[in-house]
């Protein structure tokens, strides 16, 4: 999990260079929204799936477990 924040950071970092390298400000601007941030939304997004789904299996299991303990207090 770590690395996919090294290499986003890495890729931002070279999304602004490039466009830092520019010659016109729009092209600049361009460069880093379609070279930089669309690219690694897409990683991030697509890297950070399984993150997702782990996390929100464990959201699902503490809410089952705490359901059925209130469940069973009631009936008592």
């Amino acid at each position: 999990m770590l690395g996919m924040y090294i290499i986003a950071i890495a890729w931002l970092y070279v999304a602004i260079l490039a466009s830092l390298a520019n010659t016109s400000t729009l092209g600049g601007v361009m460069t880093f929204l379609f070279f930089g941030l669309g690219p690694l939304a897409l990683y991030v997004w697509l890297f950070g799936t399984p993150a997702r789904r782990r996390a929100a299996a464990k959201r699902q299991g503490e809410q089952a477990h705490r359901n059925d303990r209130a469940d069973s207090n009631v009936n008592q």
